[in-house]
């Protein structure tokens, strides 16, 4: 597990009720995989933006994670509202991944991830700057 450099997010990890916390964990993890395979993402800050978990790049998006407690069984992952990710994204992947919003990529605790499709989009979003003058961001 990549080590926290920042005792807020730290300290926001450990609120997390045990389950959703190693999920929000595993999420973690596999933003920084992508940036660390991603010889363009030169690094990776985390910060808690609006009390969530938040990634951001030089040449990216920010990029958060979260759960609420008036959705128990669900956690997310957040892209910028003014960006085409999520467009995009629901454009290729609406038969893996359930969206709420213009922002919002919904898990359920229980469910099965695609990790490929998962790295795909964070990698869209670490790197959105490089990318949103195409028309699909994938190009």
């Amino acid at each position: 597990m990549t080590a926290f450099k920042n005792d807020d997010v730290k300290n926001k990890f450990d609120d997390y009720p045990a389950d959703i916390r190693q999920k929000l964990l595993e999420l973690r993890e596999i933003i920084y995989d992508v940036a660390k395979d991603e010889t363009s993402i030169q690094n990776i800050e985390e910060t808690l933006k609006w009390n969530e978990p938040s990634y951001i790049t030089k040449n990216g998006s920010t990029l958060r994670i979260d759960w609420k407690k008036t959705k128990p069984n669900q956690y997310s992952m957040y892209f910028n509202c003014k960006t085409k990710l999520v467009e995009t994204f629901k454009e290729i992947f609406s038969d893996r991944f359930t969206f709420e919003g213009n922002r919002e990529m919904t898990f359920q605790k229980d469910s099965v991830i695609d990790l490929e499709a998962l790295k795909y989009c964070i990698l869209l979003s670490l790197t959105y700057h490089d990318r949103k003058h195409l028309s699909m961001l994938d190009e």
